[in-house]
């Protein structure tokens, strides 16, 4: 006996992608199998790691615990989305600058978190992004240059934020 199938719509990184999906399957399963986006890495499964970090409408979320048919008509943005080799995310680079980076499999998923939360709060405190982070862990690097690359981040982004509202004046 087969699932029943669902056809679902996503606005994914900007564009409106359609799926065929069925019952239990998970959006991360969608986003690495169907969408052909891997950045978002399967973990534990669980939502214990982090790795699966993507933004679904602004919440950063683990996609191994959310069902595919409940991200119909929702944004999605993954890795993926947010900028690219010749022109990084301030995220990305910073994480790249500040060394936290090693083996590379919780990146996307730190990245991706930090993200939200500078989305809704480009001032975080140390202790909103310990909070923002405590979902996603790291074996490698530790936390300390994880924090410090969203620090940087955060100047980058709010610099950026505060001119783009000088333009709307």
């Amino acid at each position: 006996m087969t699932d029943k199938q669902y056809q679902i719509t996503l606005k994914l990184n900007g564009q409106t992608r359609s799926f065929e999906v069925e019952e239990g399957e998970t959006l991360l399963h969608v986003l690495r199998e169907r969408a052909g986006l891997t950045g978002a890495k399967k973990g534990c499964d669980l939502g214990e790691c982090g790795a699966c970090t993507v933004i679904l409408d602004g919440r950063a979320v683990n996609s191994c615990c959310v069902f595919a048919v409940s991200a119909d008509g929702k944004q999605v943005e993954t890795i993926e989305g947010i900028g690219s080799e010749e022109h990084p995310h301030p995220l990305q680079q910073a994480f790249m600058d500040a060394g936290a980076i090693q083996c590379g499999f919780c990146t996307p998923g730190m990245i991706m978190a930090a993200k939200a939360l500078l989305d809704r709060n480009p001032h975080p405190t140390r202790e909103e992004v310990r909070q923002a982070m405590s979902g996603n862990l790291c074996r490698c690097t530790g936390y300390e240059k994880i924090e410090q690359a969203i620090a940087m981040a955060a100047e980058v982004v709010a610099s950026y934020a505060e001119g783009k509202e000088g333009d709307r004046a």
